[in-house]
């Protein structure tokens, strides 16, 4: 049943690829969307069938492979996984559905984009450390190639820059997989098999150190981030959405399912430094996002901002935290997704990302009155305003936090308001005032561009009035990561309730 998830898109990529050469580029978009589709909708049918109360992984799959190197195909879906592979069906399909029809090379590029969703998904439901690796580095290939071939003017410096970090990242990574594995005396490479509370503090440190600079590349983390304003000025909209809304998040996932889960002991030691780590991310990610004049810019770098939340929670491994941080990868990735369609959007019909260039967008007759509106909501929920899913996950990320570190909690925090300043100062320039000279013949937007951010947009706001919706899959299972392995601290999910 999970391996559908995987082949679909693989299906969909090879009959792409295999259609005549000067087929016309509708049909390769209606094809990548219907097998993007389908491979959402199976999805979604797994998570009605979910039995959210059991914390082992459901719908286990496991073939034994490569014996000799003690590899198997084994896959599995929990409350971790679960709220991320529906998340990364939903914006694979708004990636294509909100690709350009004239786009150059289009077989090429829905198969990639097709590629690209298979190999996320294979890493969110990967059950054994080699297989997961695999996974990992098979989303860096098409996505590498999606800047380097359809991105903007300096595309082939930003690939490449993207490519370097990534690659180091994955050498870090599978380094300490091969030392974990190894050194525990594991028959194989399957996470349920292994067990570090045998090893020195100091081996799993050594071990922890690989997974959290490999993973805080992926995520990224302050000094890690420089290829991600890069990346995503020069990656096409669609890109950007994949790019912030669901690939960051396999930085995130891992720290959780392969840094705290298997090496507590190591994580508990070093916690303080990380809380430390999540502060320097929010607020240079915040202070960066300030001093930008390029819409798009600005939206990066609240990524590192929002993104070092995670870690936050993570630092302080309480069960209610854990599950802030699947409720804050999910907000962020839907807050992400909608900031970088809208700010496509502006680019494609005003030709300009500029805030010197830009203003008065909220024109209702020459204007972009929706998109402006939309871009508000999404404003508001990147900043935390009660009623959307950021001040949601938010506010649980900082009840959770508060009580293990209080002082980085409250200087995290502080990142929350800035976030309002730097969105303020987007929306103030570019849409409100005179309509500016340079763009006063705007063309007309039309509801294709604008149903995806809606789609979003009403996503934001449900989640936001009935989070239970989506921490009722994740509840029991983050309650079992932080109540079987040693965590720092016991703040339980009741104890927000009441």
């Amino acid at each position: 049943m999970l391996s559908a998830l995987i082949l679909l898109p693989l299906l969909g990529a090879a009959l792409i690829g295999f259609l005549p050469v000067g087929m016309n580029g509708k049909l390769s978009r209606s094809i990548a969307l219907v097998f993007a589709s389908l491979a959402f909708v199976w999805i979604v049918f797994l998570a009605v069938q979910f039995n959210p109360t059991i914390v082992s992984q459901q719908f286990a799959e496991f073939l034994p492979w490569i014996d000799a190197l003690g590899l198997n195909y084994y896959l599995g879906i929990d409350g971790l996984s679960l709220p991320l592979l529906l998340l990364n069906g939903l914006l694979t399909g708004i990636a294509i559905y909100s690709t350009d029809e004239d786009i150059q090379r289009p077989r090429f590029y829905y198969s990639l984009l097709l590629l690209l969703s298979a190999g996320v998904s294979g890493a969110f439901l990967a059950q054994d450390l080699l297989l997961f690796f695999l996974f990992y580095e098979l989303e860096l290939i098409p996505l590498y190639l999606l800047i380097a071939i359809w991105g903007g003017q300096r595309r082939g410096y930003a690939a490449t820059k993207f490519l370097i970090y990534t690659a180091f990242s994955g050498i870090l990574i599978l380094a300490s997989f091969l030392g974990l594995v190894w050194l525990s005396g594991s028959p194989s490479f399957a996470l349920e098999s292994l067990n570090s509370k045998g090893l020195p503090l100091a081996t799993q440190i050594l071990l922890l150190a690989g997974i959290l600079v490999g993973f805080g590349i992926k995520i990224p983390l302050v000094p890690f981030h420089t290829w991600l304003p890069d990346a995503h000025v020069e990656a096409s909209t669609p890109i950007s959405v994949l790019l912030a809304g669901v690939l960051l998040k396999l930085g995130t996932y891992g720290l959780l399912r392969f840094g705290m889960y298997l090496l507590p002991d190591a994580w508990r030691y070093v916690s303080p430094a990380l809380a430390t780590w999540a502060v320097i991310s929010v607020l240079y990610g915040a202070s960066c996002a300030i001093a930008q004049k390029d819409m798009k810019k600005m939206v990066a770098y609240s990524s590192i901002g929002h993104m070092g939340y995670i870690l936050l929670a993570a630092a302080a491994a309480t069960p209610l935290s854990i599950l802030g941080t699947v409720m804050q990868m999910i907000s962020h990735g839907l807050i992400s997704a909608l900031l970088f369609l809208l700010v496509g959007v502006v680019y494609k019909k005003a030709g300009s990302r500029d805030l010197d260039v830009l203003r008065g967008l909220f024109n209702p007759e020459r204007g972009m009155p929706v998109v402006g509106s939309l871009i508000v909501i999404g404003v508001m929920a990147s900043a935390g305003i009660p009623g959307m899913v950021g001040f949601v996950a938010e506010f649980v990320v900082f009840r959770a936090s508060f009580a293990v570190y209080p002082v980085q909690t409250l200087l995290c925090m502080v990142g929350t308001g800035l976030t309002a300043v730097y969105f303020l100062l987007l929306t103030n320039r570019a849409f409100f005032g005179r309509l500016s000279a340079q763009v006063i013949n705007l063309p007309r937007v039309y509801w294709s561009d604008r149903t995806p951010a809606i789609i979003l947009a009403v996503l934001i706001v449900i989640l936001g009035i009935q989070p239970a919706w989506l921490t009722r899959w994740s509840e029991a299972t983050t309650t079992a990561i932080a109540n079987t392995r040693s965590v720092v601290a016991h703040v339980s999910v009741q104890g927000i309730r009441d």
